[in-house]
């Protein structure tokens, strides 16, 4: 029976070679030999010397091949930007997908490494649809500087943003979605200056991340949160090389794997040659990088400012930034839009139970229009729901609930019915908590929806807000469910959970019915909508009902149940976009 092949790639040229014979063997020491391995060395010029000692590696499991890249960047150099982009190493790996066409997945791997771990057991992790498995980038998430200016000229979150030197590629979707094309058009687009082609990679791959556990790539590099044997790969960043600096943390590894090389005494004698004046232009280039970051955040025109001001609506773009403000103030639960003025509902104005016969035709006739219109914004993918997962928690429920969700959209309520049509609850109907002024203030067929398709006006009015509390209570006794947003504010397209208040949990307390959280994740597509912006997809996620504990008095029942909704919405959070929620707030 043949063994599995498991293709590696390397790009280095004739300086860096040695490293990567030290990177390699130490993989090769690791390794199960239960595969084959195909080791690919990206280049564009190598000594047959170095070749040749590159080559004395290989065995019965391990194979190597050079490809030098020059033909085929000449072929290409057209469609390329006037910057000598071609000649750069780091920017091999984009061509991995492309040359390779025999391979759906395969690893790429900085030379800068030493692998301490089974590279097979990386190779095997499932990383599902994502165009790349990959790890956070230390730099982003541990220096402010850095992290700002992933965010606020790269346009990927600090926390999202990905460490290129080591990388599962699917290189199946990086064909099927013509990354190649994509960076290539970057490039012409904008010069990304601070940490090149990861800039372009993390832009393209946004929202197409599986996150490997940060051992796979160890970075040299600030804290290193478990203890160094645990690490599969130690990369050692930037100015942290072990072959300039004796006292390089952790360079003991590297070394203990160098020394059975036969490059050892060439790479010790580096050591010993590299001057104090070297090692000032070291720390004087770490200086100099994280300034350029600092320099083109403050661009006006660097890449986000350039993108808002070309296609994005500028309503949108306000939007974004008035979240930002109310992030960093802690006004939670204040609307980022300003919605019209709105007439008080008066408690003469509605009958919350209404059974009349006119309200039903009403009630039927809305709903048979919402299913339409959401069939459109579906069908012209201005509304992409990929998945409904935990629709079991729906379906188990045999009582009624109050259904929680985050609220970030007009239409995600729709999203919500969606999950409720999949449960099966034909008996059990589903009505939603809307604001007061959606209700009397709406105009046209918006309106109509939002008065009879079994909804819950808030209102300003005591008597009516009265009248609100009895209907919600009696519906939930009944066995309904009812929808309420706890955050209590809609901030457009906002992946974090808010903090909630009290009223929804109460409502449960008081009837004794489940919380069932739902939480809607989201994902930027490659289509761009109306407002410049790319179409999100959302995946609802329906969490575990959570009921009040009776042993606990009123008050601590509503606070266990906040407490227990905002944790399953976190782990909702963190298991889709790979951290934990973390805000802008200033101290008070």
């Amino acid at each position: 029976m043949s063994k599995k092949t498991i293709p590696i790639f390397y790009s280095c040229d004739d300086t860096f070679i040695k490293y990567t014979i030290v990177s390699l063997t130490s993989m090769i020491q690791n390794a199960s030999k239960d595969y084959d391995y195909r080791v690919y060395i990206l280049h564009t010029g190598l000594s047959e010397k170095m070749r040749a000692e590159l080559t004395k590696l290989q065995n019965k499991n391990f194979s190597l091949s050079f490809i030098n890249l020059a033909s085929r960047l000449q072929d290409i150099a057209y469609r390329l930007p006037i910057r000598d982009y071609y000649s750069k190493t780091t920017y091999y790996r984009m061509f991995i997908a492309e040359l390779f066409r025999g391979y759906d997945k395969a690893i790429y791997i900085d030379s800068d490494t030493v692998v301490q771990g089974d590279i097979s057991e990386l190779y095997e992790i499932d990383i599902k649809e994502n165009y790349v498995g990959a790890c956070h980038e230390q730099a982003m998430v541990q220096v402010d500087e850095y992290g700002t200016y992933a965010e606020q000229v790269v346009g990927v979150s600090r926390h999202a943003f990905f460490n290129a030197g080591m990388i599962v590629i699917n290189c199946q979707k990086f064909r099927e979605k013509k990354v190649l094309d994509k960076f290539i058009k970057l490039l012409g687009e904008y010069n990304f200056v601070v940490t090149q082609d990861e800039d372009y990679l993390n832009l393209i791959c946004k929202d197409r991340v599986f996150w490997l556990d940060q051992r796979w790539n160890t970075e040299i590099f600030g804290e290193i949160p478990y203890p160094i044997e645990e690490a599969k790969i130690l990369h050692y960043i930037m100015t942290s090389k072990p072959w300039h600096y004796a006292d390089c943390r952790h360079g003991d590894i590297f070394w203990k794997y160098a020394e059975n090389t036969s490059v050892y005494s060439d790479i010790r004698a580096e050591l010993d040659a590299y001057t104090d004046e070297e090692r000032a232009r070291d720390a004087e280039s770490c200086d100099k990088l994280l300034q350029l970051a600092i320099t083109e955040t403050n661009r006006e025109d660097n890449y986000l400012a350039r993108l808002n001001a070309k296609g994005r609506s500028a309503d949108r773009v306000a939007v974004l930034k008035k979240i930002d403000e109310y992030e960093r103030e802690g006004k939670f639960d204040i609307d980022v839009e300003n919605d019209p003025p709105s007439k008080v509902l008066m408690p003469e104005d509605i009958n919350y139970l209404s059974n009349s016969i006119f309200k039903k035709i009403k009630t039927k006739v809305a709903f048979g229009a919402a299913r339409l219109f959401v069939r459109r914004l579906i069908k012209d993918k201005k509304m992409i729901v990929k998945e409904i997962r935990g629709v079991e928690n729906f379906k188990n429920l045999d009582s009624g609930a109050v259904i929680t969700c985050n609220h970030f959209n007009a239409f995600d309520s729709f999203a919500i019915q969606m999950a409720y049509d999949a449960s099966g609850h034909k008996k059990r109907k589903f009505f939603r908590v809307i604001r007061e002024g959606n209700y009397t203030s709406f105009p046209g067929f918006y309106g109509f929806l939002m008065r009879n398709c079994n909804t819950l006006p808030l209102s300003s009015n005591c008597k009516t807000l009265k009248k609100f509390i009895d209907a919600t209570n009696t519906l939930l006794k009944k066995g309904n469910f009812v929808l309420v947003y706890p955050e209590q504010s809609m901030w457009w397209n906002y992946r974090k959970p808010k903090p909630l208040k009290a009223g929804a949990f109460s409502f449960a307390v008081k009837n004794e019915v489940p919380i069932l959280p739902c939480f809607i994740t989201m994902k930027d597509t490659d289509l761009i909508g109306e407002d410049g912006f790319p179409i999100q997809e959302y995946t609802v996620n329906i969490c575990s009902p959570i009921h009040p504990d009776m042993s606990l008095d009123e008050r601590d029942r509503v606070k266990k149940m906040m407490a227990d909704n905002t944790a399953a919405w976190n782990t909702v959070f963190e298991e889709a976009y790979g951290y934990k929620p973390t805000y802008i707030t200033k101290a008070q």
